[in-house]
């Protein structure tokens, strides 16, 4: 796991100073070693931060350059299935000199091309400079669990792991105008929103090919989402869930650096612990996340694990006082503002703590499989998507949040649905709160659109899609992401293995999704490792006592806040989550 960075500029004359600068601000992502890249000629550099993982050794650092100097890579991530793949180039007559996966990635694209980049089972995101077509290429994993923001013109071409590299190059950048209407509406900025103008996320599951000379480019999927229902019997579901998911978390554990799991009670980290003991990992390092307050805590339910795996467990107790303490270098992490990831701070913190390098974590079940409540909302939506909208437009004038946000129905399509379940305020709040019309604020949330085949998805698979795509995509990933970073730990994310996904897209809805029972598939697949303690018993999630600890403690952000968003969050009236996101809105700026 790494950070990286690069520039391509026909104007520039300080790439190789920009490039350093870059790569440095990211340091904390890849603590162990750096390298740089320059053609001169081309006017083009590249930055890497390494954070070893897989081929401890000096001979995997980065930049790295094919044997006969005419492909350039710099890479960040991880790709779990690279040994296969090394002895399918060995059998095409291909040599090795490290026991990395990035020259594998080198010589998979020197032998295959573009169509190498679907062969890749991991998180990743790289880019290649291919000196015998002239072309400079930026790929990010199908799942979008690696971030690669990129700024393209006619004349250049930046990169960067983190949106703050960019910050800090001789390059003067323009600020979004309208992230705080995405961010106060969605509590994140939805891909493809970031604080500065013009920089974006790469899609995931695409590619991006540039012409070094002309920079002119064009973006090529190489893996496509789709759903299908050519799965439809419960024993052959169980029979591929148990398949891919044994695989993913084998493949997942591979480490030459000390590796564990995130345990937090719950079902899917529970099973992550269960199935790596059952395909064989028996030196399993565990740790999870402990408070005082028992309505908290899941120390009950992570010790059942702990018993049943042998697992070497450390248990961190949080307190309010190491929370608040901990605020001002939990703002400073933000790569972007976010109205979550303090969670995933404590944890990746208290991992590298416990001497880890890598982590996994049961990040994706939920969305692939029905652990939400939103899977049980969607009949409530679609009747009240039958309102007329002016009458749906109307209830943003309502009292209570919950109500506010039938507001969001108005758009009868399924973003509308995702932000009534999920919304932060209200277009007429976040008017409110920004001085600015409400009927601007609509116009511009308008920009963010999903694909036309998502609003004709079974209700179940469009929840999962939506969930998946914008809630995780935009928020868990890239919190874990720049949380764990932060602390040079990598964290790896099974249930988003492509193999894994693809077979859940492939089990028809009424299998998946059931009311009765979240996550029903899941369980019945592992029933006789899963103890009923730990599945039949009401989700709590992995949240903290905010509202408790932060009493007496609103203004812990630098910047102007408003003094009647205060009040009403003193007097109850708002929740620390929508406090929370106000004031990062207003404050972030002054905070980075």
């Amino acid at each position: 796991m790494c950070r990286i960075a690069g520039i391509l500029d026909k104007k520039s004359e300080a790439i190789s100073a920009d490039v350093l600068a870059m790569s440095d601000s990211m340091k904390h992502g890849g603590p162990d070693s750096d390298g740089m890249y320059h053609d001169e000629n081309n006017k083009l550099a590249f930055g890497h931060r390494r954070l070893s993982i897989i081929d401890l050794s000096n001979a995997a650092q980065q930049p790295m350059i094919s044997t006969d100097g005419s492909v350039v890579i710099v890479y960040n991530g991880e790709v779990y299935n690279y040994q296969e793949l090394k002895k399918e180039l060995q059998q095409e007559g291909v040599t090795f000199r490290t026991h990395s996966d990035t020259e594998v990635i080198l010589n998979a694209y020197i032998l295959w091309g573009t169509k190498s980049f679907s062969k890749l089972k991991g998180m990743f995101a790289f880019a290649l400079h291919d000196k015998r077509n002239n072309e400079l290429i930026l790929v990010r994993d199908p799942n979008g669990i690696k971030p690669l923001y990129y700024y393209l013109d006619d004349t250049s071409l930046y990169f960067a792991s983190e949106i703050k590299a960019f910050k800090v190059t001789s390059r003067k950048w323009v600020e979004e105008k309208d992230w705080r209407i995405y961010f106060l509406t969605f509590g994140y900025l939805p891909e493809p929103i970031t604080t500065l103008k013009n920089i974006k996320p790469l899609t995931k599951g695409t590619c991006l090919i540039v012409n070094v000379t002309t920079l002119n480019a064009r973006q090529e999927e190489y893996e496509l989402e789709y759903y299908s229902e050519s799965i439809n019997t419960e024993s052959e579901a169980i029979a591929v869930i148990q398949d891919t998911l044994n695989t993913a978390v084998d493949r997942h554990l591979i480490s030459d650096a000390p590796i564990g799991l995130f345990l937090s009670g719950g079902i899917d980290s529970s099973l992550l612990t269960l199935i790596a003991k059952k395909t064989g990992h028996n030196d399993l390092h565990t740790l999870s996340i402990i408070f005082g307050d028992k309505g908290y805590s899941e120390e009950e339910y992570q010790n059942i694990i702990v018993k049943a795996t042998g697992a070497k467990h450390k248990a961190y107790s949080l307190t309010k006082e190491l929370c608040i303490d901990a605020m001002p270098d939990i703002l400073k992490a933000m790569d972007q503002p976010t109205a979550d990831g303090v969670n995933s701070y404590f944890i990746c913190k208290f991992a590298k703590q416990a001497g880890l390098k890598a982590v996994l974590s049961g990040l994706g079940a939920d969305e692939l499989l029905g652990g939400y409540a939103s899977f049980n909302r969607t009949g409530l939506a679609n009747r009240l998507r039958k309102i007329p909208s002016a009458l749906l437009h109307s209830t943003s004038r309502l009292s209570k949040d919950k109500y506010r946000k039938v507001s969001f129905l108005s758009r009868k399509d399924a973003v509308g649905e995702y932000l009534f379940n999920r919304g932060f305020f209200s277009t007429r709040e976040t008017a409110s709160i920004l001085g600015s019309y409400h009927k601007e604020v609509e116009e511009v949330l308008e920009n963010i659109q999903v694909p036309e085949f998502v609003n004709q998805l079974h209700d179940g698979n469009k929840v999962s899609y939506l969930e998946r795509n914008m809630y995780m995509q935009s928020q868990l990933l890239k919190d874990t992401d720049m949380m764990s970073m932060w602390h040079s730990i990598e964290v790896r994310v099974p249930f988003l293995d492509i193999d894994f996904v693809k077979a859940v897209n492939s089990i028809t809805p009424s299998l998946k999704y059931r009311k009765d029972r979240p996550k029903y598939l899941l369980v019945e697949s592992y029933k006789d490792i899963l103890p009923e303690a730990i599945w039949n018993r009401r989700k709590q999630g992995f949240v903290f006592p905010f509202q408790k600890w932060m009493e007496g403690s609103e203004n812990i952000c630098s910047g102007s806040l408003d003094e009647k968003m205060t009040k009403k969050y003193k007097q109850g009236k708002i929740n620390w989550s929508r406090y929370w996101t106000y004031t990062i809105a207003q404050s972030y700026n002054a905070m980075h």
